[in-house]
């Protein structure tokens, strides 16, 4: 008997040890990919035709507003009237009758100036992974700047270096982990994700969608 708990607690130490392998190597490969390509001044970072402004849900709960939605629709303000891009294609969950990241977000960017024929609503980005092969397949914006915080840029910029997209980010303002832990834990997972993406699961790298111009993209109503 003592025989056997040896050996289950050997193999569970070893299970152990590789997932901090996995999630170390993971870590490494997204902070590698896109060193030195965010920034945080705006006078610092290169002007691109187009910005992809990452989605998220505007309230955490009743009454309570998500600090990341707000601190990105922020950011993605500040880029547009600096002269940075000429389009922010808005990217989220649009599938829902009831729900619509990128129709709030684009009410959201009109209300901080934004002109609403400068915004493009993308439906569709149902994953950081569909929101960064639309920008480039879809709209036509390979090498657009990705618009959130600062680790789900560096995972966005992972993704699309995988695909040969030249892409940069500019970094919304951070949320302090003990404000947010859950969201701090589930960037750590989607890192892991992002990998086996990209290589083990081999995940389909093209959607098979018509193209859409972004000075012409049809703004749902």
């Amino acid at each position: 008997m003592r025989r056997w708990i040896r050996i289950i607690f050997r193999v569970g130490v070893c299970a152990l040890g590789g997932m901090v392998l996995l999630w170390l190597g993971c870590e490494a490969a997204v902070e590698i990919a896109a060193f030195g390509r965010c920034y945080d001044q705006i006078d610092k970072i290169p002007a691109r035709e187009a910005a992809l402004v990452l989605g998220t849900s505007k309230y955490v709960g009743p009454g309570r507003p998500n600090l990341h939605y707000q601190y990105r629709m922020d950011a993605a303000a500040e880029l547009y009237k600096a002269g940075k891009v000429k389009r922010l294609i808005v990217s989220g969950n649009g599938t829902d009758s009831y729900y619509n990241e990128p129709k709030m977000m684009r009410d959201d960017l009109v209300a901080r100036g934004v002109p609403a024929d400068c915004i493009v609503l993308d439906e569709e980005g149902l994953r950081t992974f569909d929101s960064v092969v639309r920008a480039a397949d879809v709209y036509k914006a390979p090498s657009c700047i990705v618009v959130s915080q600062p680790s789900h840029n560096e995972r966005a910029i992972f993704i699309a270096r995988t695909r040969g997209q030249e892409m940069i980010g500019w970094n919304a303002r951070s949320v302090g982990w003990w404000i947010d832990p859950r969201t701090a834990i589930r960037e750590r997972l989607a890192r892991i994700l992002a990998v086996l993406d990209v290589t083990i699961l081999e995940k389909e790298q093209s959607l098979d969608l018509p193209r859409k111009s972004l000075s012409s993209a049809a703004l749902p109503r």
